[in-house]
């Protein structure tokens, strides 16, 4: 806990086979849960992410729910502390506020096969209009 750091844990778990058929997993992507505050659902899977691109106003907060459904992936967002393990069958979560806007890359930082180097999203942190 020194300096802000802190371990994840698992937030839950879910059958990696069906969650197609598991809420909210049977729907990735990114909602707003009240003003500034997103949810995004998110799903690893080799060599992606879906959602892979997420938008929001400079000042918002995203709480991430990721799991994986085939094998063990990454998750690290390049300009935060976010870095997270995606293990098939465990529900990983954490919360990010940003500040500034720009672009934050988020990839797969574990090896996850022949096509590990493709496997990378953004998120686009806009001035509000």
């Amino acid at each position: 806990f020194g300096l802000g750091i802190q371990l994840p844990g698992a937030a839950g778990t879910v059958d990696p086979a069906t969650l197609a058929k598991t809420a909210p997993f049977d729907k990735p992507g990114q909602y707003e849960l009240s003003d500034g505050k997103y949810q995004v659902i998110m799903i690893a899977y080799a060599w992606g992410y879906l959602p892979n691109e997420i938008r929001v106003p400079t000042g918002s907060q995203i709480k991430f729910k990721i799991t994986s459904r085939d094998i063990t992936h990454g998750f690290l967002l390049e300009g935060t502390n976010i870095n997270l393990m995606i293990l098939p069958g465990q529900i990983s979560e954490e919360k990010v506020t940003f500040t500034k806007p720009g672009t934050y890359l988020f990839l797969c930082h574990e090896y996850c096969g022949v096509g590990h180097q493709a496997m990378f999203g953004k998120i686009i942190v806009e001035d509000p209009k």
